[in-house]
């Protein structure tokens, strides 16, 4: 039928039109902007776990930075040690000097003047070693630093396992001497391993952690953390006292915990599957030391004089020695703290990336993709354009029938 009130060619070629164009203009906004989600109005569900990744990317960055501020704490300690040290033989030096038969009383004084002043320097450098206001080389001050954006009040519940309760150990403190000195009995080189099954489809998945003499709880922690690849979510409470394994992956509901050793109960071997909660400990203790005068272990040369006789300077030298080696152990204990932090740092610059890279697949265009479809859908309306037009003309053949 042909009529001028009603051209349903046309509507239909509108409509087309229409709705072409509204398809460029999302691929426009993609291309612009590179993503095919940049608002709620895109997809909800998608935008809000893009924002709540995001958020999580900017914690992780502030925990980071954290950690960068401790390791510079750490690392103005180290150097205080390592000036105080060279003073120690300095002061060696001298009493051994001392200990000489044939000075003069005036030679004697003239090595306890010069052993007095580098004495003096020890106070001074300890004193000195700060950083943000934190002094890991004067008292007893020990730094609580923040090691994960999660822990701590943030509580998560699934199944895994939970392990018995230690009593003594800490953050930071030593794994298996707190672990053996809880009842439990591990070594260095025993293998704690982690199976994981899945009891519908019969899949599995295991590692293995080996213990070392000198690994801390944190380490521990993170060792699982990273070996299985998020699929354990490990943490330590320091309140409660106990490990738990959450199971981080929805292709399993089993987690078996065993060792090469003798037991390891306070790690959670034997310990069967259950619904559990995690507090977790966020926060890494790195334990300062007292490099002063005062301290225990300096103090056995503090006052003495090494001018009175050859006895008094071989009762220095002896004690400078005893120094010597206690303010090496000291600040080994202190690198080692520091290349625990080190590796959080590393674990958590890996972890950003990858939540960084899981946004991105969540939201980013394919802009080779959308490339494409710009192209086609420009054709697309250029075509829809013409029809449009053609659709408009058919009513002027309604005039051909009215003929003079």
């Amino acid at each position: 039928m042909l009529s001028v009130n009603t051209n349903y060619s046309a509507m239909v070629a509108l409509q087309n039109l229409n709705f072409t164009n509204t398809e460029l203009e999302g691929v426009q906004n993609k291309i612009s902007t590179g993503l095919k989600i940049s608002s709620a109005r895109d997809n909800g569900a998608i935008y809000a776990i893009a924002e709540g990744q995001r958020s999580r990317v900017s914690s992780v960055a502030a925990v980071k930075d954290g950690i960068d501020r401790a390791n510079s704490t750490i690392d103005v300690a180290l150097a205080a040690g390592k000036s105080i040290g060279d003073i120690l033989q300095k002061l060696k030096a001298k009493a051994v000097a001392a200990q000489a038969d044939d000075l003069t009383p005036d030679q004697r004084n003239a090595l306890q003047a010069d052993f007095n002043s580098m004495r003096a320097q020890i106070d001074t450098i300890a004193n000195s070693a700060q950083f943000n206001g934190a002094n890991l080389a004067s008292g007893s001050f020990n730094l609580n630093v923040l090691i994960s954006d999660l822990g701590g009040s943030v509580a998560a519940t699934t199944d895994g396992v939970q392990s018995a309760a230690l009593t003594t150990p800490l953050s930071g403190s030593a794994l298996v001497t707190g672990v053996s000195g809880a009842a439990g009995d591990v070594d260095d080189g025993d293998l704690i391993t982690f199976d994981l099954t899945d009891s519908v489809n019969l899949g599995t998945f295991s590692i293995a952690v080996e213990l070392t003499a000198g690994m801390t709880i944190d380490e521990y922690v993170e060792a699982v953390n990273a070996s299985s690849g998020g699929k354990i979510s490990a943490s330590y409470d320091d309140v409660a006292g106990q490990f738990t394994y959450l199971i981080n992956d929805t292709n399993f509901d089993d987690l078996d915990i065993s060792t090469d050793g003798v037991d390891a109960t306070n790690l959670g071997a034997g310990v069967a599957t259950a619904t559990v909660t995690s507090a977790g400990s966020n926060v890494f203790v790195v334990n300062g030391t007292d490099m002063t005068l005062a301290s225990s272990m300096f103090s056995t040369f503090a006052t003495v004089d090494i001018s009175t006789s050859a006895a008094s300077a071989t009762t220095a030298a002896n004690a400078l020695e005893q120094a010597i080696t206690d303010l090496n152990v000291t600040l080994a204990s202190l690198g080692s703290q520091a290349t625990a932090l080190d590796a959080q740092q590393d674990f958590l610059a890996k972890l950003s990336d990858e939540i960084e890279n899981g946004i991105g697949n969540l939201v980013d265009a394919d802009l080779a993709k959308e490339s494409a479809k710009l192209q086609s859908l420009q054709i697309k309306q250029q075509l829809g354009a013409q029809a449009l037009s053609i659709a408009n003309q058919a009513p002027q053949v309604i005039l051909s029938l009215f003929g003079r």
